[in-house]
């Protein structure tokens, strides 16, 4: 598992400076990403529409709905015609899939429910840099940065981020 790391950086220079550090630690590239409300330029990753969006957990809870929905549909529709109960299941798939599918439409407009914390400090024009790293370097990078980057605030920490991206 992985943790996601949250750090302030007051500039773009820092940006930079710092994402070198991490290159060298040998955290890899596609698994830190930079957020700012000013263009970042090109050599800094951005953060993804994933990252900036709150696409997966509108998925998520649409689908949830959506099969609770399903549910209710398919019990009705056995109660009231006396068919068979595969018409649960079926109508759960499709409430699902319509659920997450109606919310994600909704959700991909919406900022990231899990950044609006960091929202007063990107419009004070500090850079948002979010690092996965694995859960036995925590630490490490942590030092790392608190010792050669002064100018960071750490911004938090969040276990258990999935490997994949």
């Amino acid at each position: 598992m992985r943790h996601r790391l949250y750090y302030f950086l007051p500039d773009i220079e820092s940006a930079r400076k710092t994402l070198d550090d991490l290159l060298l630690a040998r955290i890899e590239e596609r698994h830190v990403r930079f957020m700012s409300r000013n263009t970042l330029p090109a050599d800094l990753p951005e953060a993804n529409f994933l990252l900036k969006t709150d696409l997966i957990n509108g998925i998520g809870s649409g689908m949830g709905v959506g099969a609770a929905l399903g549910v209710a549909f398919g019990a009705g529709i056995i109660y009231f015609y006396e068919l068979s109960p595969m018409i649960i299941l079926a109508s759960t798939i499709v409430g699902m899939l319509f659920g997450g599918w109606a919310a994600s439409m909704v959700a991909a407009a919406l900022p990231n429910s899990r950044l609006k914390a960091f929202f007063p400090e990107l419009d004070k024009g500090k850079v948002l840099m979010i690092a996965d790293v694995p859960a036995r370097r925590v630490r490490q990078i942590e030092n790392l940065l608190a010792e050669r980057h002064p100018e960071t605030s750490f911004g938090g920490e969040e276990p258990n981020v999935p490997v994949f991206p």
